[in-house]
């Protein structure tokens, strides 16, 4: 959606905000921040009247959408140089979601999986070619051949061979992930030969966690406070169900029904799998996450690394299409835990999430040293537009800034 055609919607929004349209407080009607069209600035550099823009399309259609709440955060370079909450935690309540509030990524978490991974490559501590079972011998499948050949990089590029999302079912009957590989894996028939078929998993994906506790003698938790949230300061970030239950300033999850948006309470689900959905994270966490995938940490991650990690690994086009549209079918890859997208000529790295009720969307371009994190307590329809719209807009406007 352009600026322009966005208008109508922001007149609403300010309708809204001014009384001049009352709506209920109750959970058919989320409540909004503030709304109002932003006027071309004088003075404002291009980049601000950018964020302006941005900051006005997202408002509008958040009310547009009847979005409950989300919170974006955008970083150029080292700098976050935008970040705002909408709307509110609970749905027709009066308590805003600010950049501190936490939400659940779902499967945004599989970033943190193939940068962790990769920097205990840089530590010398695993390699990308090592087998799984040289760490998890109990990774056994029905074609044991293919078991022994399979390595750390298959994992976190979803081409071991097994059938989409092979036993998910049971991640979501809270079974651990060593019983679901243990006891399921060896009747596991296989679709493919690993490294060159795809089919995206979580069960799967996170026996790469048994493979780092073997090798460091630490759970995954908390290789993921030493290696990245502690030093990376992403105070509010964590991956267990204890940590966000204990938190005063987080969102609940929103559903929607013939009524509008229902919250709902916390799921204890997926943090059984906490490589492929587990990690929970505020706003300003995520800023700080972007700032290291632009490379602005090398204290925690090295450039090669990164490019390592990023690194396309498959053509993932026989999967559903992402961003039909925007991208052509055969225009995306998946890496290490993360997915790579072709669009003109720009690549850029990207993840979405969802797990119970929250969705979530990350994407940069490297070259241009910039990116956005979007997280919402809802499936918005908006989430499916809104990296889009940013890129778009971004494209418009970063010729004059780079002169």
């Amino acid at each position: 959606m352009s600026f322009t055609s966005a208008l109508p919607f922001l007149r609403l929004a300010i309708a809204f905000v001014t009384g001049v349209l009352f709506l209920p407080s109750c959970a058919n009607a989320p409540a909004q921040s503030p709304v109002s069209s932003p006027p071309v600035r004088k003075g404002a550099t291009a980049l601000q009247n950018f964020l302006d823009s941005y900051d006005g399309y997202f408002a509008a259609e958040m009310v547009a959408t009847s979005t409950p709440g989300a919170a974006v955060v955008v970083v150029k370079g080292d700098r976050i140089i935008f970040i705002r909450g909408y709307g509110e935690k609970i749905a027709g309540g009066n308590d805003p979601i600010d950049e501190h509030t936490l939400f659940r990524i779902g499967s945004l978490s599989k970033g943190f999986a193939g940068v962790l991974t990769g920097i205990l490559v840089q530590d010398s501590i695993l390699d990308w070619n090592e087998r799984v079972q040289k760490h998890f011998p109990q990774f056994v499948l029905r074609d044991p051949k293919q078991a022994e050949r399979m390595k750390l990089w298959h994992l976190l590029s979803h081409t071991t061979g097994l059938p989409y999302h092979a036993y998910t079912n049971l991640i979501e009957r809270g079974m651990s992930i060593r019983k679901i590989i243990t006891d399921f894996f060896p009747k596991a028939p296989v679709s493919g030969k690993e490294g060159v078929f795809f089919s995206y998993q979580n069960a799967a994906f996170c026996a790469i966690e048994e493979v780092m506790a073997d090798a460091t003698g630490k759970s995954y938790q908390q290789l993921l406070q030493e290696k990245i949230f502690g030093p990376a300061g992403m105070k509010h970030a964590s991956c267990d169900f204890s940590s966000i239950m204990q938190s005063v300033d987080k969102t609940l999850p929103h559903f929607r029904t013939g009524l509008g948006w229902r919250a709902e309470s916390i799921s204890e689900l997926y943090y059984n799998a906490a490589a492929a959905g587990g990690v929970n994270a505020s706003v300003s966490d995520m800023g700080e996450w972007l700032k290291v995938l632009l490379g602005h940490r090398p204290d925690i991650v090295a450039d090669a690394t990164l490019d390592r990690v990023f690194r396309p690994v498959i053509k993932t086009g026989k999967e559903r299409r992402i961003f039909p549209g925007w991208l052509e079918r055969d225009a995306a890859s998946y890496a290490l835990g993360w997915r790579v997208l072709e669009h003109g000529n720009d690549t850029i790295i990207y993840h979405a999430g969802y797990v119970n009720g929250y969705k979530g969307e990350i994407a940069l371009n490297r070259r241009d040293g910039i990116g956005i994190c979007v997280l919402f307590n809802a499936n918005s329809d908006l989430s499916g537009k809104c990296v889009p719209e940013f890129f778009n807009r971004w494209e418009m406007v970063r010729d004059s800034l780079n002169r």
